[in-house]
């Protein structure tokens, strides 16, 4: 079985590669930056005696996304698992930024999974087997930002295709985390060291519950306890109550 995942050198994609690998699972990596990408590969190919294919692409871009796309249909190499995991953040508030990065943001965390979510499944559907994992985020229940709403937008994809693959074999999950250790903030210039350490989740933490989820056929996951009662707070948190919240956030 072959697994594609996008994002994966560093952070929860990388933990999803590396327990896929362990797992026996053939990899096809993607992500824009080639040497990385390369390093990865070669690694996980002989820790774990798995074939690592290389798919350099930038998913921001329609070239990058009709490649990886190209890849999920092919018939003489099928995908198994799809994890639709490259991401990035925007360390500025709505008026700050220009439509250029806010365009960008949703490239990669809206339409890429859409686009390759839809390449993937009719030869999912046809096997009879597959799993679509979509790495969101508890964002996505607050009303903080454009990031916020592209993980609401995920989540919901999520919900609504796990209805429509219903009875196929094939099964669709988000996997929701809260704070966790990676390279996300860092790249984003948010560092949150103010943050204690007991809101941080480890990265191979978040990859292990989401395997388990998605084994399971789960539609949501939310890893670790303290996060899964976090998660039903906001949830059951009046909508006012989260705007006024949201106002306290800083923009940065």
């Amino acid at each position: 079985m072959t697994a594609l995942i996008t994002g994966p050198t560093a952070g929860i994609g990388l933990a999803f590669a590396e327990l896929l690998a362990a797992g026996g699972e053939d990899l096809v990596l993607v992500a824009r930056d080639a040497t990385r990408l390369a390093a990865v590969a070669e690694r996980l190919s002989s820790d774990h005696g798995v074939r690592a294919e290389v798919l350099v692409a930038d998913l921001a871009s329609e070239a990058g996304r009709a490649t990886a796309a190209e890849r999920l249909t092919r018939d003489d190499a099928p995908i198994d698992w799809l994890v639709n995991n490259a991401g990035f953040g925007l360390n500025a508030g709505f008026l700050e930024t220009t439509i250029e990065d806010e365009e960008r943001l949703l490239d990669v965390l809206v339409r890429a999974p859409l686009r390759l979510t839809h390449a993937a499944l009719p030869g999912m559907v046809g096997r009879g087997r597959g799993r679509v994992v979509t790495v969101s985020s508890m964002a996505g229940w607050t009303p903080i930002g454009t990031y916020a709403a592209a993980k609401a937008w995920a989540t919901t994809f999520t919900e609504g295709l796990a209805v429509e693959l219903a009875g196929t074999g094939v099964t669709a999950t988000a996997v929701c985390p809260g704070f966790t250790r990676s390279e996300f903030h860092e790249r984003a210039d948010m560092p949150l060291r103010f943050l204690p350490d007991a809101v941080w989740i480890e990265a191979r933490t978040v990859a292990e519950e989401g395997l388990r989820a998605a084994r399971a056929g789960r539609t949501i996951c939310v890893p670790s306890k303290r996060y899964s009662a976090a998660a039903l707070a906001v949830q059951a948190t009046p909508r006012p109550v989260l705007r006024g919240l949201a106002r306290l956030a800083p923009r940065r």
